[in-house]
């Protein structure tokens, strides 16, 4: 199935090649939006399997909070915990393996709080603009539970593996200047742009040349488990064809001609 504009509900929408994607909306208390999650999951998978052309993908929050994680009320309320709260985690790990496969660059405004499944979110974007106001926490000890979405694969690549697993084990509130500080998010922009800065940012790398934006994603994904030499045998070969690439040849020819290159 082809998404568009015309069929894609309001949580999950494509304007100017971003596909833009609400994880948690203020009416759920700024918990994980399951619906949003789960049309999420199916416009990206349209892009994985190439029925769908973007540029980047941007996360976002509706209210004041980014994502502060699964909704715990719902949690309590189920008949067998167990099996609806792996129910929830499959819907959304389905949403995690397709965000993690896309090529193009994920963006992020993270406002406010970011805790549970919304710090799960934040460890799996390319590029997390956050404020001074932002803070993130795991959660998950805090009600007894183990992390979800990825985060006990992806924090410990962030920070280290002893620091993630102070992180964790503490359940320690991370405030946005130390976020950036440990590269869980990329920098602070104020408070009140945090969300128009991010649609800035993936509108302008949606514009950009995306083959290499997708090589440079490629290159660093296989590079933590091969050797240096094998590295440079890649970045020889991806170098080679981004020179050859449409991307590569007008990027090029527009340094030459002194002129802004045309992507598109």
């Amino acid at each position: 199935m082809t998404y568009s504009d015309a069929d894609i509900s309001s949580k999950v929408r494509i304007e100017d090649g971003v596909l833009r994607i609400v994880v948690a909306t203020d009416a759920g208390g700024a918990s994980l939006d399951l619906e949003g999650i789960a049309d999420g999951t199916a416009a990206l998978s349209s892009v994985n399997d190439g029925s769908t052309a973007i540029g980047s993908v941007l996360l976002i929050g509706r209210g004041p909070n980014f994502c502060a994680g699964g909704n715990v009320r719902d949690f309590a309320g189920a008949a067998d915990r167990g099996a609806f709260v792996g129910s929830v985690a499959d819907t959304f790990h389905a949403f995690v393996r397709e965000l993690a496969t896309v090529s193009v660059p994920v963006v992020a405004g993270v406002h406010g709080w970011a805790a549970g499944a919304g710090m799960s979110l934040v460890c799996l974007t390319d590029i997390a603009i956050g404020g001074p106001s932002t803070k993130l926490r795991p959660a998950y000890p805090s009600i007894g539970f183990t992390p979800d979405g990825g985060m006990s694969w992806t924090l410990p690549r962030i920070v280290g593996s002893g620091r993630a697993m102070d992180i964790l084990l503490n359940d320690s509130i991370i405030n946005g200047e130390e976020a950036v500080r440990l590269g869980i998010l990329s920098r602070l922009v104020g408070d009140d742009i945090v969300d128009s800065e991010a649609e800035r940012l993936a509108r302008t790398l949606a514009v950009g040349p995306t083959s290499a934006y997708q090589g440079i994603k490629t290159l660093l994904r296989a590079a933590e488990s091969v050797t240096l030499t094998q590295q440079l045998d890649a970045e020889a070969a991806s170098i080679s064809s981004s020179a050859s690439s449409p991307a590569g040849r007008e990027g090029v020819d527009a340094f030459v001609e002194k002129r802004r290159p045309d992507f598109s």
